[in-house]
């Protein structure tokens, strides 16, 4: 004799529904279904299981201890059905919204002319942008995406490598033009140099002379906590900086600014990386758009 298929799912969803509702003409309602039909499903469950789930009294069904476990395990089931077929249909099809967090000028000069492209790509993501200097909490939530500069600490989130950037000291033609070109790294103390108002290990700027890596204390009448800042104070033919390069290229190119003390350049590098809560459960979105940072980005040579 010829096995006829069930539908578990929509029997499970069924005696949830009754479950809920009490009653076999209320889950009937609920469901769009007569409920003798209902009834029937009931019947066709027990048999099957051997047990009794339901206890029918005039008023009102109850469940069983055989029908709490049926309930509780049709739960989770369904739930993780659900959770599969979203999972897989985001990945077919990325949405919803990812929230980044990037530096000021690097946003600016880097990230928002890859948005653009992204957005075309994945038309159902929205991106909102948190643009500021200050480190953002990814691990609470609240930032999908971090972009983050130098040295990571430990943590347990996941970090994917995008690029790297050197750093060059720079000044405007006007400036050296009133106060000369320093010719080694000691000449700075007779300049204003300005510098980054961050906290650092060894505060001062890196040279490599004769073979030998150093720090040289510097000092200036300005600092700033924003890189584009200390480059509009350098441009303003204020003193003399050391930025990311990521900041200078297009005032390298044109001559408005002007590269000082390339021969002592540790070619020092920070590396740039994306950094995001990882794991199993990561949302189809957010990978996507990591690993479209990492296509665009990787071969960053700055």
């Amino acid at each position: 004799m010829k096995q006829i298929k069930v539908d578990k799912t929509a029997e499970m969803e069924t005696f949830l529904t009754v479950a809920t509702t009490g009653s076999l003409s209320g889950a009937a309602r609920t469901l769009g279904l007569t409920p003798s039909a209902v009834s029937r499903m009931m019947t066709r469950i027990e048999k099957r299981l051997g047990v009794r789930l339901l206890v029918r009294s005039t008023r009102k069904l109850y469940l069983t201890s055989e029908g709490e476990s049926y309930a509780l395990a049709a739960r989770r089931i369904l739930k993780d059905l659900e959770e599969t077929e979203r999972a897989i249909a985001d990945r077919a099809s990325p949405s919803g919204l990812i929230k980044v967090s990037t530096p000021t000028a690097y946003s600016r000069l880097t990230m928002i002319p890859l948005y653009k492209e992204f957005l075309a790509r994945y038309p159902k993501i929205k991106i909102e942008v948190e643009v500021s200097d200050k480190i953002s909490n990814v691990a609470d939530g609240h930032i999908d995406v971090a972009i983050r500069f130098g040295p990571l600490p430990d943590s347990n989130l996941t970090a994917r490598r995008l690029g790297e950037t050197g750093r060059t000291i720079v000044a405007s033609p006007n400036y050296l033009a009133q106060a000369g070109i320093p010719k080694t790294p000691a000449d700075l103390q007779h300049f204003n140099c300005l510098d980054f108002s961050f906290q650092r290990v060894e505060p001062g700027w890196p040279f490599r002379e004769n073979g030998e890596d150093y720090i040289l204390p510097i000092q200036g009448s300005m600092t700033s906590n924003n890189g584009e800042t200390l480059v509009e104070l350098v441009m303003a033919d204020i003193g003399i900086t050391r930025v990311g390069n990521f900041h200078i290229q297009q005032a390298l190119a044109s001559g408005q600014l002007v590269p000082l003390l390339e021969d002592f350049n540790p070619q020092d590098k920070e590396v740039i990386h994306a950094v995001f809560i990882g794991g199993q459960h990561m949302p189809a979105r957010v990978r996507v758009f990591v690993d479209y940072l990492v296509e665009k980005m990787a071969s960053l040579k700055e």
